[in-house]
């Protein structure tokens, strides 16, 4: 049997990978998605085939014999996108890591490195595979060598095979005469201009007939159609230079040697090490399991289990200005602690013997009160150890998220990897599995052990590059006079929770099934038959194919049944409007009416979780349940609010900015036009319409106000005229007119705006009037929806994230004017730009006092903070 090598063109593999796939970053922010899909494809490739030499070839910068030929015919070659650009050296860096031979030569193209290579393997009895998706390469195919093209279509990649039979079998030509092809018509993808008004279809009946391009020109005055001879007549010089232009050069001066190309072991430290930088959770599996632990800087951890002994180790810890914490627990109970008192001494107390939770968290508050606590999520340590904002606490997890704000986790593998040089540790899954630290304490007490070291280990040497990386971003203030005290004011929330009538809940989703039942009936009867209304499929057929209903969109896979679609004809089709109807009561229901009552504690109330490390704008979520996402648009929807209801004693007082976002725009951008109608308390939709409408201020129509506060607040979300022109139903041209009419009022918004893409294109993030930071990494990418997503995040990420800083401002102080005033009132739900008080009947004068002055006085703005206040027995009648 021959010895097989294995030739991979780099560039157009990589290439294929970067169109083929969803892009990637990594938690550095790097662009990886091509690196992802080049090593999938190559790894799958060498499974099927088992060479015993593997060579990778890529272009280098410089150019070529045939790029300068092509210059001098057509120009510049298209750029390679910014995003690809930047994963070259990554894909040469992971290849030399797994010890793959990289070929490159100056002034030759890879597949002239290809071609040579394939021609001496072929010369020395090998079976040759070359890996491609340029078709370019066909033109090598023999018995001997075979050319594979890797083929992604909606991230699935199948490969064709050729050999010289397959060639003529798919082409009709020979592999030489693949050249001919191209010389006729051409191929952009590889700059080869080929002559006008040839298609494969007659340059393949060309090539068959003549055989070569110098033939058939022999010939021209027998061609037909008469389009291709006059072509070839005109353009046979164009012809002879796409020739030159599709030839592969098999005799270049490649230096190279079969023994470095020969394949060893790919899964080596480096590479490994290279894959969890790079975050290829998948192909980690791949590693030897023992890598992990080589390549672990391994520290001697300590167990403590006596009590004397923790008493000690608390006791030196106490002389420490920071020590390193993980307390391991969960909603009901601790089961130990990682004590990091230096970076050397590194401590393991489980709960065992006379060491209990409570003595444990006991222990960690006492400590906070000289000593700085460091952990990665203080609001869960505060659900059993009892901190107050003066104790000294820094919180790595929080402080992670403002540095970079896109990421959707923060563990301690990625702090030690980002900000100790590159460090490697285990994470909680190569430590504990899926285990829970219930069953890991019960079962895996060195696994528990390993993980609360390392974490504590971790967050103690992280503290001080966060802090600094804090500094020198200028978040540092962010941090510490919003992020931090907003940990304790959120904990006070979920502890707190807001009180639900569970019997009420029970009525209202009974309320929702007969409604929902009324309407599947009249579903049912309009369409004249019975089908499941949730099956997207059967829904597109009885309305756009039994129904005859226009305007359906056909997709491969039926018909389109999105609400975008639908609601653009629910004016004109009542069943359109029933399932649309059906659909958001379906939704109350499952989700709410039914989902809500699994979620209420024995304490009659629904403790939320409010996340403050997940969106990138700097805005609260609010999960299990998300309190933030109840339907307000349908009464129907604002009815569940009914079911929440103030203990006894109390009353709910809702106190809403108004118009907040607007009003940071106007102080931010510093128009007069709008800081003058604010500071003059006048109708800010009416005064637009005005402006925009040219009409009198008091002869502005309701619809006219209605379509300019789409503008108004469509600004703020950086919209564009294809999405008001879709909001409001109007041309794009009418939208279009809107906004350029609107910036003619507001000269100065449309300045700022400007200015605002400009900043952050330049310095690659975008900023609040605080300074927290937006990274927008897609305002260099090559793909115009991608910039055009960037520069919508450049203008609405300095205003939303003014107004998420000002309602974190406001939360703080009130909850902090509430305890200092020793009020029993407490702050329940924070939903966007409205807060939510459970409130004493004795205290509402003073807590709405509070609620009004700690809100308005939140920020100051060239324009006052208006706050709208309303109390009632349930938040349906507070809001």
């Amino acid at each position: 049997m021959s010895e097989k090598i294995l030739l991979i063109d780099g560039h157009s593999i990589l290439n294929r990978a970067f169109y083929g796939l969803p892009d990637l970053t990594n938690s550095e922010g790097l662009h990886t998605g091509a690196v992802y899909g080049f090593l999938n494809i190559i790894l799958r490739i060498l499974e099927e085939e088992k060479p015993k030499y593997l060579t990778v070839a890529f272009d280098l910068h410089a150019p070529t014999f045939r790029h300068k030929i092509y210059e001098a015919y057509k120009g510049t070659r298209k750029p390679m996108p910014q995003e690809l650009r930047e994963q070259v050296p990554l894909i040469k860096e992971m290849l030399q890591a797994m010890g793959v031979e990289i070929v490159s030569k100056e002034g030759y193209e890879a597949d002239d490195l290809l071609g040579t290579l394939a021609r001496q393997s072929e010369a020395k009895g090998m079976d040759v595979t070359i890996l491609s998706g340029d078709r370019d390469l066909l033109q090598l195919a023999t018995e001997k060598v075979m050319i594979r093209l890797p083929k992604t279509v909606r991230g699935k990649t199948t490969i064709e095979d050729y050999h010289a039979q397959q060639v003529i079998e798919k082409y009709q030509v020979t592999p030489a005469q693949v050249i001919e092809l191209k010389a006729l018509m051409g191929d952009s993808a590889d700059n080869i201009p080929g002559i006008p008004g040839v298609g494969e279809k007659t340059a393949t009946k060309l090539i068959v007939e003549y055989g070569s391009i110098e033939n058939a020109y022999q010939h021209v005055e027998e061609i037909k159609p008469n389009k291709a001879r006059e072509s070839l007549r005109e353009h046979y010089n164009l012809a002879q230079l796409s020739k030159t232009l599709a030839t592969i050069n098999t005799e270049s001066p490649v230096d190279f040697s079969y023994e470095k190309a020969r394949l060893g072991d790919l899964y080596t430290k480096e590479a490994f090490a290279l894959c969890k930088r790079l975050d290829f959770k998948n192909l980690l599996a791949r590693f030897d399991q023992t890598m992990s632990q080589e390549l672990t800087e391994v520290k001697e951890f300590f167990t403590c289990e006596d009590l004397s002994g923790c008493e000690a180790l608390f006791e030196k810890a106490g002389k420490q200005k920071v020590v390193g914490t993980a307390l391991l627990s969960d909603k009901e109970e601790v089961y130990g602690l990682g004590l990091a008192i230096t970076e050397q001494e590194i401590y393991y107390i489980p709960v065992a013997n006379f060491i209990t939770g409570p003595y444990l968290c006991g222990k960690i508050a006492d400590l906070a009160l000289n000593t700085r606590i460091c952990a990665i999520d203080i609001k869960t340590m505060l659900k059993h150890v009892n901190l107050e904002e003066e104790h000294q606490v820094f919180d790595a997890g929080v402080a992670a998220y403002l540095l970079n704000p896109l990421k959707s986790t923060y563990t301690c593998e990625d702090l030690a990897r980002e900000y100790e040089g590159g460090k490697m540790i285990p994470s909680r899954e190569e430590l504990l599995g899926k285990a829970s630290f219930r069953k890991a304490w019960e079962e895996d007490q060195e696994g528990l052990s390993s993980y609360a070291c390392y974490t504590a280990e971790t967050v103690l040497s992280c503290m001080e590059p966060l802090k600094q990386a804090l500094e020198e971003t200028g978040m540092w203030k962010v941090y510490t006079q919003i992020e931090l005290p907003l940990i304790f004011t959120l904990d006070s929330m979920e502890k707190t929770g807001i009180q639900v009538k569970g019997e009420e809940l029970k009525a209202y989703g009974d309320r929702l099934a007969v409604r929902i039942h009324e309407l599947e009936q009249a579903i049912y009867q309009q369409a004249g038959e019975e089908f499941n209304i949730n099956s997207p499929k059967q829904l597109g057929v009885v309305l756009f194919e039994k129904m005859g209903i226009k305007g359906g969109k056909k997709t491969k896979t039926g018909y389109s049944t999105a609400a975008d679609v639908l609601e653009k004809l629910a004016e004109q089709q009542p069943i359109i409007k029933d399932i649309l109807e059906y659909r958001q009561l379906a939704k109350l229901k499952s989700t709410y009416a039914d989902g809500l009552a699994g979620m209420i504690d024995k304490d009659g109330r629904i403790h939320s979780t409010f996340n403050q490390t997940i969106t990138a704008t700097g805005r609260i979520s609010s999960t299990e349940p998300n309190l933030q996402n109840i339907p307000v648009r349908m009464e129907l929807g604002r009815l569940i609010r009914k079911v929440f209801v103030p203990e006894d004693g109390c009353v709910f007082l809702d106190a809403d900015y108004s118009q907040i976002e607007l009003r940071v725009l106007a102080h931010m951008s510093g128009d007069q036009t709008l800081i003058q109608a604010y500071q003059q308390a006048q109708d800010i939709h009416r005064l637009t319409a005005s402006q925009v409408f040219h009409v009198p201020f008091d002869q502005v129509t309701p619809l006219q106000r209605r379509n300019a506060k789409a503008v108004n607040f469509g600004i703020v979300y950086g919209i564009s005229s294809f999405g008001l022109s879709q909001d409001l139903s109007i041309t794009r041209k009418e939208a279009a007119d809107y906004i350029q009419k609107y910036f003619e009022t507001y000269p100065k918004i449309k300045e700022f705006l400007d200015d605002l893409v400009e900043t952050a294109r330049e310095k690659g993030y975008a900023s609040t009037m605080y300074g927290r930071r937006r990274p927008v990494p897609e305002l260099k990418s090559s793909n115009f929806m991608q910039r055009s997503f960037g520069e919508r995040v450049a203008m609405n990420s300095p205003i939303q994230g003014t107004a998420a800083d000002i309602i974190k401002i406001a939360m703080n102080r009130v909850y902090k004017r509430l305890k200092s005033e020793g009020k029993k009132s407490r702050l329940v739900l924070q939903v966007h730009d409205e807060l939510l008080i459970e409130t004493r009947k004795e205290e509402l004068t003073q807590v709405a006092r509070i609620l009004e002055e700690e809100m308005k006085g939140a920020a100051s703005l060239q324009v006052e903070l208006e706050v709208d206040m309303h109390e009632g027995s349930s938040w349906y009648e507070a809001k």
